[in-house]
């Protein structure tokens, strides 16, 4: 009888002293070839489409570009202006298409007022509703900083008056948002906001099932990095994961960590994962396995677009270019902080299981990349 014991004793030291995987993304040495300035050593994703939504006639400045889908159509709006980044006239445009190749003429969703620009804070959709999130920004003569409002349409037409994101004392969200909050399970909402004075970023969440009201600022404690603009997910084994363009210029990812589905964020820490300190997106395919899409070269360039994928939510081992810097048309014009390449891509799944990102090319045109369900490979 004492041979049985020892060996499952046996069993249990060798169980313990293995080492989990690390919960931290992460990506496998060598993913990227950040001495290819083309392509970074990718191979291109087969049967990926770019569509342009709108490519402006004239001098323009169009970033910013969010999707989402709505009763059939998609539902494209971008912040354009005359010429350059985030000045007065700065107001949020949207465009409907039925498949995604036909896009409608660009239409005004947000105009600018005396003293703030508009810009698209992403979408909110529940039921029946669609509810576009738009950033009042104050005009750069004005403090930093702005508003989080909202004008829901039931359907894609008529839009009610807009109406500030509240908290849970009733105040309006005295910040903006970046990216779509993600809806759990649970019937919760996470997010992140950057607050007023300046651009402080914080985690949010709300219990409140229209997701317009019920914000709660969660403390994020200092950590390594400058982080901004954030996307967030959810991993296989339940946690949430936060990941942030570093302003700090380390040219990597910061990301953070909930383990109670968005009350408690650890501090931001520094991932192994290049980046161009630039916006990024995150979130889960059909089958379950976590993407992001984003710029990672390692240095200030924009003109790789990169998808990458992870079966745990933390090592992302695979990944594909999705535009390369031989395939960005040259710069029409200049601007203020008119960066050249692929920037602030967002990602948005249909129920169909197809993939859409949605971005601008060299801060002029808002395009589109179509992936089919199915499309990305698992092996």
């Amino acid at each position: 009888m004492r041979r049985p014991f020892i060996l499952l004793l046996l069993l249990a030291c060798l169980s313990a002293c293995q080492s989990p995987a690390p919960r931290v993304p992460r990506v496998p040495e060598g993913l990227f070839d950040l001495a290819d300035t083309v392509a970074l050593g990718l191979t291109g994703l087969p049967g990926a489409e770019l569509v342009t939504v709108t490519r402006p006639e004239g001098e323009r400045y169009v970033n910013n570009v969010v999707l989402t889908g709505f009763r059939g159509e998609l539902f494209c709006m971008w912040q354009e202006s005359a010429r350059d980044e985030d000045s007065p006239d700065s107001f949020v445009a949207l465009s409907r298409s039925r498949d995604g190749k036909h896009w409608s003429a660009p239409e005004p969703l947000a105009l600018p007022s005396d003293s703030t620009f508009a810009s698209p804070g992403g979408w909110i959709q529940r039921g029946d509703s669609l509810c576009a999130v738009l950033n009042l920004i104050c005009s750069p003569e004005r403090a930093k900083g702005g508003t989080a409002w909202y004008i829901a349409t039931k359907d894609g037409r008529d839009w009610r008056a807009p109406e500030p994101l509240r908290m849970a004392d009733g105040l309006p969200m005295d910040g903006i948002l970046e990216q779509d909050p993600l809806l759990l399970g649970n019937g919760r909402t996470v997010g992140a906001a950057h607050f007023r004075p300046g651009t402080q970023v914080a985690p949010i969440c709300t219990d409140d099932p229209s997701g317009l009201r019920g914000w709660v600022r969660v403390p994020l404690a200092e950590g390594e990095g400058k982080p901004l603009e954030p996307s967030q997910y959810e991993a296989p084994d339940g946690r949430l994961v936060m990941s942030f363009r570093d302003q700090a210029s380390s040219f990597r990812k910061l990301y953070s960590i909930s383990e109670d589905k968005g009350s408690s964020w650890t501090a931001p820490a520094l991932t192994n994962i290049p980046d161009s300190r630039s916006k990024q997106c995150s979130g889960t395919l059909p089958d379950g396995r976590t993407f992001w899409v984003g710029n990672p070269t390692g240095s200030k360039s924009r003109r790789i677009l990169a998808l990458a994928v992870s079966r745990d939510g933390y090592l992302f081992d695979k990944a594909w270019v999705l535009a390369t810097a031989a395939d960005l048309p040259r710069q029409r014009f200049t601007g203020r902080y008119k960066t050249l390449g692929y920037s602030y891509p967002k990602a948005f799944v249909q129920p169909d299981g197809t993939l859409w990102i949605s971005f601008s090319i060299n801060k002029e045109d808002a395009a589109v990349i179509r992936i089919p369900p199915g499309t990305v490979p698992r092996s």
